[in-house]
């Protein structure tokens, strides 16, 4: 799911649900995702609440063992971790790693 940082969350979240006819879905004050029935999905965000960049996109996966094993993966890779395994309050437990060519990318699991 792609993340797209904004300034104005609200004007946002507006501009996407009248040009894409998306629904609001998770809205947690400083991320709002926007998804339609088959689906397809959007998160708007101002600046992440824990991490210290904000994401590009966001892999969820099956299970903690399958994030676990995506962080091992991207250590080994050589790829810079810049937000560790958290158990975040929200019901996520995630990482962030920057891919080769800098871009951020959220692989979590729902743990709630």
């Amino acid at each position: 799911m792609p993340i797209l940082t904004v300034t104005d969350l609200p004007a946002a979240v507006a501009e996407h649900q009248a040009v894409l006819g998306l629904d609001v879905v998770m809205d947690h004050g400083w991320i709002v995702t926007l998804a339609d029935q088959e689906g397809r999905q959007l998160s708007l965000m101002t600046r992440d609440a824990t991490a210290p960049v904000n994401p590009d996109v966001s892999v969820f996966l099956d299970s903690r063992d399958s994030v676990e094993k995506a962080l091992a993966e991207a250590v080994i890779a050589g790829c810079e971790v810049v937000h560790p395994l958290s158990e975040e309050p929200w019901g996520v437990t995630r990482f962030f790693y920057r891919d080769s060519s800098g871009r951020v990318i959220n692989v979590g699991t729902h743990t709630r």
